[in-house]
């Protein structure tokens, strides 16, 4: 065995016995715990907005349907009352909701 080899493996065996020595169980456990703690409180924070976010677009898809329901009632009282250019722009309207709640519910579920 060289010189080198001999003196590479003192320095090697007194590095890891340093590092052997400056690891204390008891500190890791107690960071490794708080780590822990922030990720899980992150987590929470993520799961809320994301529940938030879900009643907003269900709010947003049922004023849609509303939207939608209520233009096709009025393009209907337009027809019984013989207003053609009233029922139309009423049911393009109604037309308008429908696409808008396609792509919303397309959206929703692509997010799912």
């Amino acid at each position: 065995m060289g010189i080198f080899t001999k003196l590479s493996t003192v320095i090697k065996s007194n590095i890891n016995d340093l590092i052997s020595r400056a690891e204390n169980p008891e500190k890791m456990l107690n960071q490794i715990i708080l780590d822990m703690r922030e990720q899980l409180a992150r987590a929470k924070r993520d799961v809320a907005a994301a529940i938030a976010d879900e009643r907003k677009l269900k709010a947003q898809l049922e004023a849609e349907v509303k939207q939608q329901s209520d233009w096709q009632h009025r393009a209907m009282l337009a027809v019984k009352e013989g207003r053609d250019d009233l029922a139309k722009q009423a049911l393009l309207r109604q037309q308008e909701h429908a696409e808008r709640l396609k792509r919303r519910t397309s959206r929703a579920r692509s997010v799912n």
